[in-house]
This record gives C-alpha cells, sequence and structure tokens, in this order.
C-alpha cells in the first residue's frame, strides 16, 4: 500500500488517486488499481466516490486547492525575486523530468490531453487549475512591474510561461530528453531580459524628458 495508512480513507484513495493518475494516466488506471494501492475495499471507494469521474473530480479539487504547499511553497522556498521565482517553478518542473527519465508529466495537462471531451464539471475544474496556475505567474509580473514595460500585458505574458511550461514538459516527454524543455526556457528567459532592457530604457527616457 502506498497512501499513508494514517489518512482517513477519503484521503488515501484522492492521495491514491492523483499518484496513479499522474503515473499511468486516468483511462489507464482502472478501480482496482486505486483500491489496491490505497488498500481499500470496494465498499469505502463507492461510499465516497460514487463514479470513478467523482474521485477525478476531488483529485483535481485537490490540485486547484493545494497549488500553494503542494507546488509553488516548495519552488520559491529562500527565493524573494518575483522574476526568478518564475524560473524557479519552472526549475522544479525539470528536476521532475530529470529525475523520472522525462516520464513526468505535468498532471493537469496531462489529463486535459488526455479526456479528448471532457465532462463540464472535470473541464471546468482543469481551466480553474490552470487559471490558478497563471495567476500565480501573473502576480509575479505584477511584482516586478516597475522593471517591464508599462504597456505589457502581463496575464497574456503568464499565459505564455504555462504555454513553455506544458509545451516543454510534453516534449521532454516525447523525446525523451530535456534539450526541448531547456530550449524552450531559455527562450522565455531571454524575452523576459529583453522586456526589463526595454523596461530600464523607458525609465531612463522618461527621467531624461
Amino acid at each position: 500500500m502506498s497512501g499513508d495508512a494514517q489518512l482517513p480513507t477519503r484521503d488515501r484513495l484522492i492521495h491514491t488517486a492523483m499518484r496513479l493518475f499522474a503515473e499511468k494516466g486516468y483511462l489507464s488506471t482502472s478501480v482496482a488499481d486505486i483500491l489496491r494501492e490505497a488498500g481499500a475495499n470496494s465498499g469505502s471507494l463507492y461510499h465516497a466516490f460514487p463514479t470513478k469521474q467523482d474521485l477525478l473530480i476531488a483529485v483535481l479539487e485537490t490540485y486547484r486547492q493545494g497549488i500553494e504547499p503542494m507546488l509553488l511553497a516548495p519552488a520559491w522556498q529562500d527565493v524573494e525575486d518575483p522574476i526568478d521565482r518564475i524560473f524557479a517553478l519552472l526549475d522544479a518542473y525539470r528536476r521532475r523530468l530529470e529525475d523520472s527519465d522525462c516520464l513526468y508529466g505535468c498532471p493537469i495537462g496531462s489529463i486535459a490531453l488526455e479526456l479528448h471531451e471532457p465532462d463540464p464539471a472535470v473541464r471546468e475544474l482543469l481551466s480553474a487549475n490552470f487559471t490558478g496556475w497563471v495567476g500565480h505567474i501573473e502576480a509575479c509580473l505584477d511584482a516586478a512591474s516597475d522593471r517591464l514595460p508599462a504597456d505589457l500585458d502581463r496575464h497574456a505574458l503568464a499565459v505564455f510561461a504555462l504555454t513553455t511550461m506544458e509545451g516543454g514538459v510534453m516534449q521532454a516527454r516525447t523525446h525523451r530528453t530535456l534539450a526541448a524543455f531547456d530550449a524552450s526556457v531559455a527562450m522565455l528567459r531571454d524575452y523576459l531580459g529583453r522586456l526589463e532592457m526595454a523596461g530600464r530604457q523607458s525609465e531612463t527616457g522618461e527621467r531624461l524628458r
């Protein structure tokens, strides 16, 4: 049993499903897999989650609610600069790819790609997870707004950062190498560096007027 035996059964089922969905995919994970790994019986599962999709919804809600303690806090520990925080978060994904020999996939991105036409409740939670991720990156850009061009669309840039991460992870998994991920992040870093340079030049021009 891989789950923490001290957790309540419902939480143990969710945590086990999170791991299995990330490792095997949602469609390839059977109810029997979840029960075996969680050390639970079918009655306990169906009491808490009448369908497998109900369990998926609970998993997606857990990801949405846990983005700060599960993802951001470990990545941003001792990182104060808001721009550096963006790349610290991307580096956290890189470490997961490296540690798994490029088998790791962003759980939200993987489920979004796997489910061709998810039910509205699932799609809305996938969307909410992406929106939350983008919101935290946008907050970093907002915190660094005095270093960036005043007319920069910071929300669009945060969306671009998400697209860079998801695309880099997908290509790393496909090619079994970090080359595309590293190249994508390097281009994002270069672009942000150019934006910071433009911001400094604009500020200097304003002072000289």
